[in-house]
């Protein structure tokens, strides 16, 4: 069977998070670990982490995932950002490895125009720093991104250099996001596309770093560099293209994660259950 979740919330109870991605019909989930819109995190009690850990073995739901807060960004030219996003990230981590949780995904970041090659040595020595931290418990993913304006991570050869440049790179491995992808403008709409966008990932990364894919649709139009997310089958990548993607021999056994949106339209079972109706056994 396909493995299929989305993003869900960790509201009250950090262990609630679990039964809240069962009644969603998720096989895999992601979440914030804390704020994601803010710096600091409350502290997770050690009763709530013994009872997340045991409502993912009694579910069954794996992996749980988790992903970086938005407003860190390592490789930013601004030192006192940098140091927070760093802290942040080892936080993240620490918290991860409380939570027996195997991923962490974070975004390159961006040098906000302030230099390219900076940026990358800044955000590298993070990553070495939470590959140390994590002691071999926590994987940290590198996800790709729309690329939009300074930003980093928007082509595969950007990670690939990313990756190159950590002084060990065993800890590290990348989240594909299909809307990013597309976005930043990766054809992957075509049998063709798809397989050349693959075998660029493979031979740039190498095919297993490949831990998760962020299945979403995209409203802006190929190449736009616009991070809009779409409901399944009702943006510019589409069912046929989603369909091949979920069942492709090198993806089909990956986690995909929806972030897909939550409106009148469709909520996050439909969408899920919409992606099952496309996996063939």
């Amino acid at each position: 069977m396909i493995n299929v979740g989305c993003h869900v919330s960790i509201a009250k109870s950090i262990d609630l998070a679990v039964g809240r991605a069962a009644e969603r019909g998720c096989t895999t989930f992601q979440i914030f670990t804390s704020n994601p819109r803010g710096w600091k995190a409350r502290e997770i009690k050690e009763e709530e982490a013994e009872k997340f850990i045991k409502n993912i073995k009694e579910s069954g739901i794996y992996p749980p995932i988790a992903h970086m807060p938005y407003l860190p960004n390592p490789a930013s030219p601004r030192e006192e950002v940098q140091q927070k996003s760093t802290e942040v990230m080892l936080r993240e981590v620490k918290r991860c490895r409380m939570l027996k949780i195997p991923y962490l995904v974070t975004h390159p970041g961006s040098h906000l125009g302030a230099g390219r090659e900076d940026a990358i040595k800044r955000f590298t020595e993070c990553i070495d720093l939470a590959s140390e931290e994590s002691e071999g418990e926590v994987m940290l993913l590198l996800e790709n991104t729309a690329g939009t304006n300074n930003s980093m991570g928007g082509d595969i050869e950007d990670i690939a250099e990313i990756i190159d440049n950590l002084s060990d790179s065993s800890g590290v491995g990348i989240c594909i996001d299909t809307c990013h992808a597309f976005a930043a403008g990766y054809d992957i709409t075509t049998e063709e596309g798809l397989s050349s966008f693959l075998e660029l990932t493979d031979s740039e990364v190498g095919p297993e770093r490949l831990k998760v894919i962020h299945l979403n649709d995209c409203k802006g139009a190929l190449g736009s560099h616009l991070d809009r997310h779409e409901h399944i089958g009702l943006g510019n990548i589409g069912d046929e293209a989603i369909s091949r993607i979920v069942n492709h021999p090198k993806l089909r056994d990956i986690p995909f994660i929806l972030e897909t949106p939550v409106n009148e339209e469709r909520g996050d079972a439909e969408n899920i259950a919409h992606v099952k109706s496309l996996f063939r056994e």
